[in-house]
C-alpha cells in the first residue's frame, strides 16, 4: 500500500478515537473487509511521519489487556489534513470511476 494512502487511512481511523498501533491496523483491516492488511513494519514508520509532521500525538497508556501501549490521537492539524486529503481522494476516485465507465 502506498505511504500516502496508508497515512490517509490512519488519519481517518484516528478521527474516530485514539488507538494504539495494533488497534489501528486491526480497525483498518476490519472496516475494509480484509482488503487492506496493514503490517506493523509499514504502520509504525507512517505513524512516526505523522507524529513528526504534527498530525498525530502519541502517549503511553495501559491497553485493554493491562500492558503499556503507545496511543495515537489526531491533532487539529491532523483533522485539517484529513479533510483536505479526503476531498482530494474523493475527487480522484470520482474521476477514475468516470474514466472506467466511459464507453
Amino acid at each position: 500500500m502506498a505511504a500516502e494512502k496508508l497515512e490517509l487511512l490512519i488519519l481517518k481511523t484516528l478521527a474516530l478515537l485514539p488507538l494504539h498501533g495494533y488497534g489501528i491496523a486491526r480497525r483498518i483491516e476490519q472496516v475494509s473487509g480484509g482488503v487492506f492488511q496493514v503490517t506493523l513494519g509499514s504502520l509504525y514508520p507512517a505513524l512516526q511521519r505523522l507524529e513528526k509532521d504534527g498530525l498525530v500525538l502519541a502517549e503511553w497508556k495501559a491497553s485493554e489487556n493491562g500492558r503499556r501501549a503507545r496511543y495515537y490521537r489526531l491533532t487539529a492539524a491532523g483533522r485539517k489534513r484529513l479533510g483536505a486529503e479526503q476531498k482530494e481522494w474523493e475527487r480522484t476516485a470520482a474521476a477514475i470511476t468516470r474514466i472506467l465507465k466511459a464507453t
